[in-house]
This record gives structure tokens, C-alpha cells and sequence, in this order.
């Protein structure tokens, strides 16, 4: 299988492998609650983020397009800005009942985005090389919300100290700070939302 990949297929699996690390090392931070490790996991965020547009890149430069490699980039990038930034958010303290809604919302938002973009890329393109704009904003836009996320650990603002505080709903918790996920999911599902692709 692997002799059918092209150069750009193998920096999208980079890319995939960026979003597994950030899961690791959140998952390693609320094992050991050592910050550097919060703090790698916030950095593979745009390391995936150089990973994805340096694939769209190379593949327009080689001319090498294929159904194989699309599918793999909306793959990577469930993983890498959906997967990845719902459990850094989780390890950085929004775990009650609301949030994990709020969070599960956003990675389903995140995966109908990208499904919708799979079967409307050819029509969107117009014979073009590449989709001439986004319906609702692109999933690595989720690179902000991981941002917000480290500042707030260097600020000292994790887990009891998020911003915001918490909320008792009913028997759940919600921290306010989850429904940036919330809004970044409803945006990333808008149709009337288009954004001009580089």
C-alpha cells in the first residue's frame, strides 16, 4: 500500500502523528500533572498545523491529487484539531458532565465538517485544482482554542483555576470556557460561512 502514496500523502501521516502525540502527552500530563507535558501537547498543535499545509502544497506542486490522499487529510485532521484539542481541554480541567457533551459536540462537528467537504470538494472547485473557498470555518482554525488552552497554563489557570470558573447545572458541571468549543463547532458547520481559500 505504501508504494501508492506520494510525497504529500506521507506529511499528511505526520500530520496524524501529531494529533496521536498531543493525545499522549495530555493523557501523560493528567497522569503525572508535569506541565511540559500539557505543554507539548499544546505544541503539536501547530506542528500539525505545518504538517497539513505544507500536504496541500507539495501535492498542487506535484500535481499528484487523489481521492486516497483526500480522505487520509480529513482523517489526520479529526485526529490532529478535533481529537487532539477536545482532550487537551479535558486534561486542562473542563471534565463535567457538560463539557464532555460540549467537547463530544465538537469533535462530531468536526468529523460532519470534514465529511461534507469530501463529497462537496468537486462541485465546490469548478474544475479547478482545489476548492476556491470553505463552507464554515476550516477545521484547523481549533489551533486557537489550543492556544487559549496554553495560555491559561502558563497564566497558572488549570483545572480549578480555569477561567471562568464552574457552573452546577442540574446534576452536571459546566465550565464556561468549553462553549469556545461550542462556538467553534457551530462555525465549522455553517453553511453561510465562506472563507476564501489560500
Amino acid at each position: 500500500m505504501l508504494r501508492g502514496f506520494h510525497l504529500a500523502d506521507f506529511l499528511t501521516l505526520c500530520n496524524a502523528a501529531c494529533g496521536v502525540a498531543g493525545v499522549f502527552l495530555a493523557m501523560l500530563y493528567m497522569a503525572e500533572g508535569d506541565l511540559s507535558y500539557f505543554y507539548g501537547a499544546a505544541a503539536m498543535a501547530p506542528a500539525a498545523f505545518i504538517f497539513d499545509v505544507l500536504d496541500g502544497r507539495v501535492a498542487r506542486w506535484r500535481r499528484q491529487h487523489s481521492a486516497l490522499g483526500r480522505e487520509l487529510d480529513s482523517l489526520a485532521d479529526i485526529i490532529s484539531f478535533g481529537v487532539a484539542p477536545a482532550a487537551l481541554a479535558f486534561a486542562a480541567g473542563l471534565r463535567g458532565g457538560w463539557d464532555w457533551v460540549a467537547l463530544i459536540y465538537f469533535v462530531c462537528c468536526g468529523v460532519s465538517r470534514l465529511a461534507r467537504y469530501n463529497v462537496t470538494a468537486e462541485a465546490l472547485s469548478e474544475g479547478a485544482d482545489k476548492v476556491a473557498y470553505f463552507e464554515g470555518t476550516p477545521i484547523p482554525t481549533s489551533v486557537l482554542l489550543t492556544a487559549i488552552l496554553t495560555f491559561a497554563a502558563w497564566q497558572g489557570r488549570l483545572n480549578e483555576q480555569i477561567y471562568g470558573g464552574a457552573w452546577v447545572i442540574g446534576t452536571w458541571t459546566l465550565h464556561p470556557l468549553v462553549l469556545l468549543f461550542v462556538l467553534s463547532g457551530s462555525l465549522m458547520l455553517s453553511k453561510t460561512l465562506r472563507i476564501p481559500k489560500p
